[in-house]
């Protein structure tokens, strides 16, 4: 039983954290060979509440098309909040993705026309951003979520992500603090 749940924990485990989206930048992403992100929305990129970019997240993006990297927003929100919000910086989109299953991110990989190597996960939760994406293979990068308040569903996820992280971090699988 110990084995497995230690089998199990790498799908928990992002490739790389950061404290925030903005501090990832396009060189160094190039330098791993990135050409994509696909990235969470609410909690990873702004405050699950807010309904637009900040001018910052917005040179961000800029940023990334600037450098020729790909970005595709995968939520598991609903087709309004999440194209309300990515319409207007003209970022493709997928919504209600039901993430962590892998439907979602393959049809990101499909709209960018890049493959698994080539893409990292952006996202603020072990359970739907990371899992999703190590399910595939894909790189992961864990953010730490921009606000301090969630829905009821994510409330759950951060309860269990806690415990998952205690575990990681008691078997030297985790390097950074929260």
């Amino acid at each position: 039983m110990e084995r497995r749940v230690s089998g199990m924990l790498h799908y928990f485990l992002p490739s790389q954290f950061a404290k925030r989206v903005i501090d990832i930048t396009p060189d160094e992403l190039k330098q791993k060979g990135v050409k994509g992100i696909i990235t969470d929305l609410d909690n990873t990129l702004v405050e699950w509440d807010r309904p637009s970019a900040t001018p910052e997240l917005a040179a961000w993006f800029d940023a990334m098309k600037q450098a020729g990297i790909k970005v595709v927003i995968v939520s598991n929100n609903n087709k309004q909040r999440v194209q309300s919000f990515a319409e207007p910086l003209g970022i493709p989109f997928i919504f209600e993705a039901r993430k962590p299953l892998t439907r979602a991110f393959l049809q990101a990989l499909k709209m960018m026309e890049l493959k698994k190597e080539e893409v990292v996960v952006i996202g603020d939760q072990l359970l739907t951003d990371v899992l999703g994406g190590n399910r595939l293979g894909l790189n992961t990068i864990l953010v730490v979520p921009v606000a301090q308040t969630d829905g009821l569903w994510t409330r759950f996820n951060r309860k269990m992500e806690r415990r998952i992280l205690k575990v990681m971090r008691k078997k030297g699988m985790i390097y950074w603090e929260e």
